[in-house]
């Protein structure tokens, strides 16, 4: 049951702040509010809800026509969710920050900055953050001008090597670059870091080396084109990504999705959760030499993926999720075998948790390393394990429960310690939390259709997709133009607002460190590279 007692009190006090709210504007974006403000007030609505103790969850921009660009940000307060909309001229894009009041708008409006051109006249930061050396001044890849190829004609992109990074001075301070290309298979991302002997004083990101063009190339899809990309936003998170662009827009569509379906989306989500925990949690103990958590919950990964091809037809569960349902269907041999392979690994759980947990050579290196205080997490936003593990008791299964775990009992961990080793407790809880939910499923399994034949929503329809994926809330925002064509897609992955909390936890750690600071954190390069 969505709550919005709240939103009436949070009005008045816009009001109170000469906010400039047009009530009559104000209608229901499926479980979620849409309010439009003045462009004006954009930066005092921060403020307004930052004094009421909202949580800051994304910023997007959406170009309607060819003089008009809708700012939207989304704000959440016990489990519910505000969608605050701006219109922004297109001949004088200026409007204030939200940053000053909410850390987290701070890349996510300069990545707006740079793809739209939208400039935000009190902004901190003006550094560009996406833009890196691809695209000529004055020239916007998210406008509807510039086209999906780009403008440099097949010329090979200059290498962004004139950042500005912050600069730490000092008697025997010195700085170590890491990346952006890795020893590793992982994708690039630069790593600033300044020290004193072997403490970590500073450390900065730099992102988006990629730029896949997702928003851009997504315009002009149909509904099943779009659920197929953005399964491939990050790969780790296919079911997750898939599963809230399907539920914007369904919600745009005005679809209902049948009961069967929704259990098996929740059934693949809760894997997919389950597969990354095993993989992460033995990354963990491997960067601190303890190879046989490693090699075991390597194993106990490949295992558990094994079966999801078996069954699914995909390892990654990739094209699972589609508009209007699931594309497989399970039968009582595929059911069985599901429950075989949970059950094979609850047991080897039994005999391998106790080890992580309570290994004193793990112990040794895990415990009070990479501290994020609950202090640290709440200004940041953090969302997911990192937040849990820092006291942000948020989970959207059950404070913004959606169909079917509104009829499911939700247990989500939560410690306050916020070290590396609170961050794999958290790992280990979700991991038998999640086995114990997919119980629940497929013993309720209802019968019935697996999907429903998709009919395209009218041109400006639109809708917003919230749940909790493996690394936390995943947002997707749609819209749709003629034709049941995509005029707008933005997907917001939990990273966003989980990379800055490794630049603060790092503070005072040694450098040997980061390696194991930065694989708890985990946080997705892909899923930040739109």
């Amino acid at each position: 049951m969505i709550r919005f007692e709240w939103l009436s009190e949070l009005l008045a006090r816009c009001e109170d702040e000469h906010v400039l709210v047009r009530h009559g504007s104000a209608t229901q974006l499926a479980l979620v509010h849409l309010l439009d403000i003045d462009h004006e007030d954009w930066g005092s609505f921060a403020a307004v809800a930052h004094a009421y103790g909202c949580r800051w969850s994304a910023v997007w921009a959406d170009q309607v026509d060819s003089g008009l660009f809708n700012l939207n940000a989304c704000f959440e307060y016990r489990g519910d969710y505000l969608v605050v909309r701006a219109g922004v001229d297109l001949r004088q894009p200026v409007l204030p920050s939200q940053t000053p009041w909410f850390p987290a708008a701070n890349r996510p409006e300069r990545h707006v900055q740079d793809m739209f051109g939208i400039v935000f006249s009190d902004h901190p930061d003006a550094r560009r953050w996406t833009r890196h050396q691809a695209w000529s001044e004055g020239h916007y890849p998210l406008r509807r001008d510039f086209p999906a190829e780009g403008d440099r004609g097949g010329e090979i992109c200059a290498p962004d090597a004139d950042y500005p990074f912050f600069q730490v001075q000092g008697t025997g301070v010195y700085e170590i670059p890491v990346g952006p290309v890795h020893a590793g298979i992982i994708e690039p991302g630069h790593f600033r870091f300044q020290a004193l002997g072997e403490t970590v004083l500073n450390l900065e990101e730099r992102l988006g080396y990629v730029h896949k063009g997702i928003e851009k190339i997504a315009e002009g899809r149909d509904a099943a084109g779009l659920a197929r990309l953005a399964g491939r936003v990050c790969g780790d998170s296919s079911v997750a990504h898939a599963w809230a662009a399907c539920m914007a827009m369904e919600r745009a569509a005005r679809c209902s999705v049948p009961p069967r379906a929704l259990h098996l989306r929740a059934v693949l989500v809760e894997r997919e959760r389950i597969a990354n925990h095993l993989g992460d949690i033995g990354a963990v103990c491997n960067d601190v030499g303890f190879a046989f958590a490693h090699y075991q919950f390597g194993r106990l990964r490949e295992t558990w993926q094994r079966v999801n091809g078996q069954v699914f037809g995909h390892r990654l569960l990739m094209d699972c999720v589609i508009p209007g349902g699931v594309s497989r269907d399970l039968d009582a041999a595929q059911l069985d075998a599901l429950k075989a392979s949970h059950a094979e690994l609850g047991g080897e759980l039994e005999e391998l948790s106790p080890i992580v947990d309570y290994h004193p050579s793990l112990e040794d290196r895990l415990l009070g390393t990479g501290v994020l205080t609950p202090e640290t997490a709440a200004l940041l936003g953090t969302v997911g394990y990192v937040g849990k593990a820092s006291g942000r008791d948020y989970d959207l299964r059950r404070d913004h429960a959606y169909a079917p775990y509104h009829r499911l009992q939700v247990e989500s961990p939560v410690f306050r310690e916020g070290d590396v080793a609170a961050r794999l407790r958290v790992r280990t809880h979700e991991i038998g939390h999640s086995l114990a939910l997919i119980q629940q499923l497929l013993d309720t399994l209802p019968e019935g259709e697996t999907a429903l034949p998709w009919q395209p929503p009218a041109s400006g329809a639109e809708g917003l997709g919230l749940l909790e994926g493996w690394r936390g809330e995943v947002l997707c925002y749609v819209r749709f133009g003629d034709a049941g064509k995509v005029a707008r897609f933005f997907p917001r992955d939990p990273s966003w607002l989980i990379w800055p909390a490794l630049e603060q936890l790092i503070h005072g750690n040694i450098v040997p460190d980061f390696p194991v600071c930065n694989k708890s954190v985990n946080a997705s390069y892909s899923g930040h590279d739109l």
